[in-house]
């Protein structure tokens, strides 16, 4: 009887049996820290701190429409995303960082209660515009001349 308690308690603990064992993923619902790692046509794997790893599919990344995930993310990026579900059978993580950012407060926010744009001048808004219309048409150069 002595020998099932001593085993019980090494498959419990397997840290103290000298394995050294990844800690649990993070809970579905949870928002945590990750770094991407690969990028694939479909979306981005990421490893998050308990060195388990997930996808981002590329329909969770952004709000706005994702052409070429590198437009987006790059290898080595850290990222802070949102534990989809993760599931029993598999193990497979799904993340989003776009429900991580729906969570987090607004891009707009200025520190004084006001967020999603209000309290922002026309110059302001206009200024993000701007950049936002950039970035999209940097990536649509960027993708024409692969072609």
């Amino acid at each position: 009887m002595s020998d099932e308690v001593e085993n019980s308690v090494i498959a419990e603990d397997p840290e103290a049996a000298g394995e050294s064992v990844p800690a649990r993923p993070a809970e579905a619902g949870a928002i945590v820290q990750g770094t991407v790692i690969k990028i694939k046509p479909f979306g981005a794997i990421v490893e998050l701190p308990d060195r388990s790893q997930g996808l981002i599919y590329i329909s969770h990344i952004s709000n706005r429409y994702v052409q070429d995930i590198e437009d987006f993310l790059s290898v080595g990026d850290t990222v802070t995303v949102k534990v989809l579900s993760i599931e029993e059978e598999t193990g497979k993580i799904s993340l989003s960082i776009k429900d991580a950012e729906q969570q987090s407060p607004n891009r707009y926010s200025r520190g004084d209660g006001e967020s999603s744009g209000q309290g922002m001048t026309f110059e302001e808004k206009f200024k993000d515009f701007v950049k936002a219309s950039n970035e999209r048409q940097a990536g649509l150069n960027k993708r024409n001349k692969r072609r």
